[in-house]
């Protein structure tokens, strides 16, 4: 079977907590600049030392409202400063936290609560408590308190917390080791109830040493980001964590809708984000450029960009495309640049396949975006790739102590500090879940080079009625790359051809529907019937199906007339499709592509 390993260097101590580095910056530099805190349209630094300082205090109220060592604690939050202090807080306290996404319905924080058993959760906002206040109750066997984090929560927890002594955080922090779990993230729960994947402080800081190592400079100290990422889920919490053990500093903001204007004023060196934001970026850079004409100039930016990039692979460009790059980066990429703050040099993708279209695009602009492939249960990152050793359309090598191997099936196989033991409370999806000492992804990926291809996932292969294999995946980041197209899933399971259920960009629809002399107020219902409209998401669909072979080509879509969100449950958090939700929901779309005409 193919295998990888990368050595590395560095080693997590047995008796190594999350918490060590704060502690110690306090100790030897308070004056670290460790966040950028938000607070209304300004931002203001925070130190170590105040840093450190409100962990304590934090924990301290939690230990005074009856927190105990091994206890679990929750946060329904979206991502927010606090979101940290009190993750950082709750290990102070010798607890782990339970991340639970802002957007859970009230029956997946039910599920959570119950099978966690959270002692106490810490909600963002009073309307958050209200929503969910049903099955807050009916946890009530286990759950003692519920705090609110908009009602100056760390104010309270300190007020809370004021007549318990420094010795007791001491003894607190006595209780832990590598081995002590530090959370419980759930995974995102495609299909059936999500798992509880129980990761340790040794996870964490492998996972943060590991990357470190791999990535250089990138993320070190004077470097800075802004963190937009749900911190429910673990890219983010790393980000996060990896943030202060290398003096990064660090932003947060929750103003998705807003995010270009903060990135505009926060200016960060590098982005962390998920493949969905950079083609978001990509997406509305050219529909703007449709939008004012400028269409045609944005397209030979685009191509001369990927171009570029492609030539690096090969050596290095010629003379005319390097000049035609430069009048590009004059028209177009230095805009781009910009908008991201003008200082951003790096981004590192992950959650899900990037593309290569994608990747050649942000390079050959002059922000290289570093791939990466990992998940829940592996602490985010096992592979990624990095300065001077990236190939685009890979998701990269091993990080530093990680292994990679592709069993006979195809399937990705994983080893390395930052790789979970196992799901809470749940052995038979543990020992489904290993081969040996080998993590099973449920991924289907190849080695070249040492590089890692994640091609398919194994439960989302497409198999026709006339037997024929298909990765959905290729063709849907293809066609998601139109600017009008938010979403796609591709069908075909069991059925004589492969076909498409589409939904459109609600931010790109109002440019189209302009630049076509139709009416501003055009119901979405209508456009999926428009010949025009449908006339471009078909040319997007040919585009995809010249990279298959005839078998694997979408015959038929069908333009929905509303999209795939969070809120119906038909995404995750993470903006993964809900693949069994969306068939269920829209089969009878699914089937009217296949009725005879």
């Amino acid at each position: 079977m193919p295998e990888v390993t990368t050595p590395s260097t560095t080693t997590v101590a047995d008796d190594a907590a999350i918490v060590d580095a704060p502690l110690r910056y306090r100790s030897e530099r308070p004056d670290l600049p460790l966040f950028r805190r938000r607070s209304g349209e300004k931002w203001t630094i925070v130190t170590a030392g105040e840093f450190a300082d409100q962990i304590d205090a934090t924990a301290k109220g939690l230990i005074a409202a009856g927190v105990e060592p091994g206890d679990r604690v929750g946060i329904l939050s979206s991502t927010r400063y606090e979101w940290t202090v009190l993750d950082y807080a709750i290990w102070r306290a010798g607890a782990a936290t339970v991340a639970i996404y802002e957007t859970s319905a009230s029956d997946q924080v039910k599920y959570i609560l119950s099978d966690s058993g959270t002692s106490l959760l810490i909600v963002e906002n009073e309307a958050m408590r209200s929503t969910h206040a049903d099955v807050v109750d009916a946890a009530s066997s286990t759950l003692r308190e519920t705090l609110v984090i908009d009602d100056d929560i760390l104010g309270t927890l300190a007020g809370k917390g004021a007549d318990i002594g420094d010795d007791e955080l001491d003894r607190r922090r006595s209780t832990l080791t590598s081995d002590s779990m530090a959370t419980l993230v759930y995974t995102s729960g495609t299909t059936g109830n999500p798992k509880g994947v129980a990761l340790t402080h040794g996870n964490f800081l492998g996972e943060c040493a590991s990357v470190r190592e791999t990535l250089g400079d990138i993320m070190s100290e004077g470097r800075s980001t802004l963190l937009f990422l749900p911190l429910a889920h673990i890219f983010a919490r790393v980000v996060a964590v990896g943030s202060v053990e290398s003096g990064v500093l660090l932003g947060h903001t929750n103003d998705i809708a807003n995010l270009i204007s903060d990135f505009e004023k926060f200016q960060p060196s590098y982005i962390l984000s998920v493949p969905r934001v950079f083609e978001k970026v990509y997406n509305s850079a050219k529909q703007k450029a449709y939008d004012g004409g400028k269409g045609k100039i944005f397209d030979r930016a685009a191509d001369t960009a990927i171009e570029y990039s492609r030539a690096l692979d090969k050596g290095s460009p010629g003379l005319a495309l390097r000049a035609k790059h430069k009048v590009f980066d004059a028209l177009v990429y230095a805009k781009l640049r910009a908008a991201l703050g003008g200082k951003c040099t790096d981004a590192i993708s992950g959650g899900a396949p990037l593309g290569d279209r994608l990747g050649h695009f942000f390079r050959g602009i002059g922000i290289p975006v570093y791939e990466g492939y990992g998940l829940s249960e592996t602490a985010a990152a096992v592979t990624v790739n990095a300065p001077g050793a990236q190939r685009v359309g890979s998701v990269g090598r091993p990080v530093a102590g990680a292994s990679v191997r592709i069993a006979d099936d195809g399937e990705v196989l994983l080893r390395g500090p930052m790789v979970f033991a196992g799901y809470w409370h749940n052995e038979d999806a543990t020992r489904d879940s290993f081969d040996g000492e080998w993590f099973r992804t449920g991924d289907i990926g190849t080695l070249t080079d040492g590089y890692l291809a994640i091609t398919g996932r194994k439960k989302e292969l497409i198999v026709t009625a006339g037997g024929k294999n298909v990765s959905p995946a290729p063709l849907e980041d293809s066609i998601r790359a139109h600017p009008l197209v938010s979403q796609c899933l591709v069908v075909g399971d069991n059925k004589p051809f492969i076909a498409a259920l589409i939904t459109l960009d609600a931010e790109a629809v109002p440019g189209w529907l302009e630049r076509n002399g139709l009416s501003a107020d055009t119901p979405i219902a209508d456009l999926a019937t428009n010949e025009t409209l449908r006339a471009e998401i078909d040319g997007a669909v040919k585009q995809a199906n010249a990279k298959v072979s005839k078998a694997e080509a979408i015959k038929k879509f069908t333009i929905l007339d509303s999209d795939f969100t969070i809120e119906s449950g038909e995404i995750t958090p993470t903006m993964k499709l809900k693949r069994n939700v969306i068939h269920q929901a829209h089969g009878d779309a699914i089937e009217e592509l296949y009725a005879k005409r």
